[in-house]
């Protein structure tokens, strides 16, 4: 086994080892233990939606362990090269949570694909993961909707206020994205708070606080 795996970083079903650091699935729910925020892309294929195109950035404190021993050449920089076993094994553990990306037409969940590229960076003192995840199919532009989200809570995704979402090239010119926090699934939050989610030790929390992209198109 390669002296670098325990320090890669590993999905597992509410719980999140870094480094040396491992926390179990026991650990309180309700209450996120590490903090990404992210963008995506809308990808588009013959002005059908193909994949979405991640991009996450981590907390600077999981950024510190998770690359820990990673700068091979001891100069005191992450490159590409180095942080690619780090990159293959989080997208490789991200398989058995959905990538904790939850697309649907019309209301009915879609079926993605394994990423189609990874690659990780580090800058400003954070770890950031690109990945394309591809749709199982096509589908049209109209009545798409996606959130990202850990139902544990364990993980906190949040938009990048600035640049959340965008349409890549080839969107159909009279569709937008919009971002926000479904009413029913915010009340529902609030109303039952954080505490209930504890006693659960686990339920649906995430949901509760994830923003959804809608897709809309005009005529």
């Amino acid at each position: 086994m390669s002296r670098l795996v325990p320090r890669l970083v590993r999905f597992t079903a509410g719980a999140v080892t870094a480094g040396a650091v491992s926390l179990g699935a026991t650990v309180a729910a309700a209450h996120p233990h590490v903090t990404v925020t992210h963008t995506a892309t809308v990808v588009f294929d013959k002005g059908a939606i193909a994949a979405i195109d991640h991009v996450w950035y981590f907390d600077e404190f999981y950024s510190a362990m998770a690359v820990e021993g990673l700068d091979t050449n001891k100069d005191g920089k992450y490159s590409r090269e180095e942080l690619a076993e780090l990159a293959k094994t989080n997208a490789d553990g991200l398989k058995d949570f959905d990538y904790f990306t939850f697309p649907t037409l019309a209301g009915k969940a879609l079926k993605v694909k394994e990423p189609s590229i990874q690659w990780s960076e580090f800058k400003d003192g954070k770890v950031s993961l690109h990945f394309r995840l591809p749709l199982e199919q096509p589908v049209e532009a109209k009545g798409f909707q996606f959130s990202v989200y850990d139902p544990s809570y364990f993980i906190s995704f949040d938009f990048d206020k600035a640049t959340p979402v965008k349409l890549g090239e080839g969107a159909p010119k009279s569709c937008k994205a919009d971002v926000s926090v479904p009413k029913q699934e915010a009340d529902e939050a609030k109303k039952l708070g954080e505490s209930f989610f504890q006693q659960l030790g686990g339920g649906n929390f995430g949901l509760g606080v994830a923003k959804t992209v809608s897709i809309s198109c005009g005529m």
